[in-house]
């Protein structure tokens, strides 16, 4: 709390200023010649939230970072700002005016719905992670949209609020937490919190159980980049007990529609790799659909098809080589090929990346994709490049 106190200063908002660009090597040295300026304390805070200001560019682009408050736990746990402004522009879309952010970190979702132009009470209970909330509200001109509030969640009234939104913390001293009931609060809390609002919005952990999802939720997972970033369940929104899966930036979303698992077939001229928001959502029998394929094995999600279809949700490789796993196999059609940067993705596969990279040493002008995976069981090869 006191470094903060001590950043919001004209000194310390100006000291900020001067070390924003300063190279992590050279920070000893910038140290110590601040300190013949200023408290070692503050030029301590100032280079610290300098180096969390450059880890957070990332997450928020370099303009906001530069100007907001971060915590360690902030950078690592805070949303995307591009998916929070997806999820903010849905919750604008679905008419909510004013949203009861619970748990809202140093306020990346906040920042985002009042962007969107919605009233926000956020909500944390420890005091530095809700100054830093606060703090960002006014760096970013938003304090008249966000109120920020120091309190336990469990104990805040979200009556007269549009909707609610629930991020519970996910992480403890162990690192991640995959039971939901030990998120911080529970997840039975959050939905018991999110029943009794008009409409909720909660994010969990893009690997939670199907089975583990309320019933009277839509599921849906967010992928930014080909990165999966989120699961959010939504309440009062969309068809209860659906599933779908959105991919940024678009956005583009696949709902899904109860289709049988993808029969098995034989590999044919053309693999796609399903986004991973279209895997965790279990939605890989609609893209096999769509491109008219089938899966190279009954428990890998990739698809086989004879012809190139492109869809957003999957990336397709033109497949022209499918061998027995064979490492000296591989490592003569690559050198025969003179394939000098080889891409190494594997399904069902316990060889890792960088170890077949080493063994079958690449060189040469060419690239090619090496997808290391069961065909009917079988531990298979499939060497291709991506479709164009």
């Amino acid at each position: 709390m006191n470094d903060l106190a001590l950043l919001l200063t004209p000194e310390g908002r100006a000291l900020l200023d001067e070390v924003r660009d300063t190279d992590p090597a050279r920070e000893l040295a910038v140290a110590t010649r601040l300190r013949r300026e200023h408290p070692a304390e503050l030029v301590s805070a100032a280079l610290g939230q300098a180096r969390l200001r450059q880890r957070a560019a990332a997450k928020f682009g370099a303009g906001d970072a530069g100007r907001m408050f971060f915590t360690p736990n902030g950078v690592e746990q805070s949303t995307r700002a591009s998916v929070a402004a997806y999820r903010a522009a849905r919750m604008k879309d679905l008419g909510v005016t004013s949203v009861a952010d619970l748990c809202c970190g140093i306020g990346g979702d906040a920042i985002a719905l009042a962007r969107a132009g919605i009233r926000v009470l956020a909500v944390d209970r420890d005091p530095l992670t809700a100054a830093a909330a606060r703090a960002n509200a006014q760096a970013l001109g938003l304090a008249e949209l966000i109120e920020v509030r120091e309190a336990d969640v469990t104990e805040v009234s979200t009556e007269g609020y549009d909707a609610v939104f629930v991020d519970p913390a996910r992480r403890g001293g162990r690192g991640r937490i995959f039971d939901p009931e030990a998120y911080s609060p529970p997840l039975s809390w959050a939905v018991e919190t999110a029943l009794g609002a008009p409409r909720a919005a909660l994010k969990i952990a893009p690997g939670i159980p199907h089975e583990a999802i309320p019933a009277e939720a839509e599921a849906e997972w967010i992928s930014d980049g080909g990165d999966v970033k989120e699961a959010v369940l939504w309440f009062g929104a969309g068809a209860p007990g659906t599933v779908r899966a959105t991919l940024l930036p678009g956005p583009r979303t696949l709902p899904g529609r109860g289709l049988p698992d993808p029969g098995v077939r034989p590999v044919g001229r053309y693999l796609y790799e399903p986004d991973g928001a279209v895997i965790r959502a279990h939605l890989v029998a609609e893209v096999a659909e769509e491109v008219g394929g089938g899966l190279v094995d009954a428990t890998i999600a990739y698809v086989t098809a004879d012809a190139l279809r492109p869809t957003p949700y999957a990336t397709a490789y033109e497949i022209t080589d499918r061998l027995p796993f064979n490492v000296k196999r591989l490592k003569a059609l690559l050198r025969e090929r003179e394939v000098g940067v080889l891409t190494v993705k594997k399904r069902g596969s316990a060889v890792e990346p960088e170890e077949l990279r080493r063994k079958v040493k690449p060189q040469g002008p060419h690239s090619a994709t090496v997808f290391l995976t069961r065909v009917a069981g079988a531990p298979t090869m499939l060497l291709g490049h991506p479709a164009r």
